[in-house]
């Protein structure tokens, strides 16, 4: 009886690879897609060629910092509308994998769950059919757990195949630090180390009750089970549903008075409204989101009294949120984030 395995797809520096088949004069040269396109403005790379990455141009680094790094590369826009149709072409062609569940991850990532003997004859197949329908490049990792399949993909970029499961796992991931595990970042990294915890073997042997202690009854096992490699063996291909919209602008100009944020909230709560209201779920609480110049970046949220699609109510809002700081430093970044009542039923 063939045996259920993960596979995570993940398109191959999926932005700039949709922009090369527009450009293929290209290929082969180092290409930063991001904000405007203009590495003289305040904006961040959202995908770098493999050759750019060669540079130490990463995604999330500023466009000008990339410009450093990578004096000849090629800078361009980023383009949405034509990243969503590439992206839908993909997913659609995941889902006609026969006997297939499809759990989407993101535009350019899904777990594909599947019934086989030959788990790489099936990822390779998955390849062989992405690039057919996108004309785009695809890396599969496989795996007997969602974690496993997922920290898989990296061994084989690009366009490679990688399985790890619970054979091989301790001699893949064992020596690595906790960093190296889906979902622990630098921060959590730190408190791991602080316990002493260093490396996916020490956190995989270590007693649950210091992980409770230190992270919680729910988050302590939680990272006890991804040490091990463990967690869900199977994808979900339920419908994601939103919890929130959220818009955020990085503005090119410090906003430098009040009345210039109050102007640029109100701006960004009506761009939410609209994306809320297509959901049918009114804003039960506010997300302000703000960076002051230089880099000082901050967080605050409030509860409504009642659900509103009320664009100034949501402004007024984000606003007070503002105040309440107060911080008359220039501001360089606002994001308004709209969350909605949960649908009927529950999420």
């Amino acid at each position: 009886m063939p045996q259920h395995w993960v596979l995570h797809v993940d398109m191959d520096q999926f932005l700039v690879a949709v922009e090369l088949l527009r450009r293929p004069e290209l290929v082969g040269l180092p290409v930063v897609v991001g904000g405007r396109g203009d590495p003289t403005e305040r904006a961040v790379v959202s995908t770098a060629s493999y050759e750019a990455r060669a540079h130490g141009v990463r995604s999330g680094l500023a466009l000008k910092l990339a410009k450093r790094r990578s004096p000849d590369a090629v800078f361009l826009p980023v383009d949405f509308p034509v990243y969503e149709e590439a992206s839908a072409r993909v997913m659609e062609t995941l889902r006609a994998t026969p006997g297939a569940v499809v759990e989407v991850l993101g535009w350019d990532e899904a777990f594909v769950g599947v019934e086989t003997d030959d788990p790489v004859a099936a990822a390779r197949q998955v390849q062989a059919a992405v690039l057919e329908a996108t004309a785009l490049h695809c890396s599969v990792g496989i795996g007997d757990t969602l974690v496993r399949a997922k920290i898989a993909t990296d061994f084989g970029k690009p366009q490679g195949v990688f399985e790890l499961t619970r054979d091989n796992w301790m001699e893949v991931m064992g020596h690595r630090p906790t960093t190296a595990l889906w979902g622990v970042g630098t921060k959590i990294g730190a408190r791991l180390e602080a316990i002493g915890i260093r490396t996916v073997a020490d956190l995989a042997g270590a007693e649950e009750e210091a992980l409770v202690a230190a992270f919680g009854p729910t988050n302590g096992p939680h990272l006890g089970r991804l040490g091990r490699g463990g967690g869900r063996s199977r994808p979900d291909d339920t419908p994601w549903v939103a919890r929130a919209h959220g818009r955020e602008t990085t503005y090119q100009a410090d906003l430098t008075t009040p009345d210039d944020v109050r102007a640029a909230l109100r701006e960004l709560a009506a761009r939410v409204v609209d994306d809320v209201r297509k959901e049918a779920r009114a804003v039960q609480r506010v997300h302000l989101k703000i960076r002051f110049a230089p880099f000082f970046t901050f967080t605050k949220v409030r509860k409504l009294a009642e659900a509103t699609y009320d664009v100034d109510v949501i402004a007024q809002t984000a606003f007070e949120l503002y105040i309440a700081l107060g911080d008359d430093r220039p501001v360089r970044l606002l994001g308004v984030r709209g969350e909605m009542v949960p649908p009927d039923g529950g999420y």
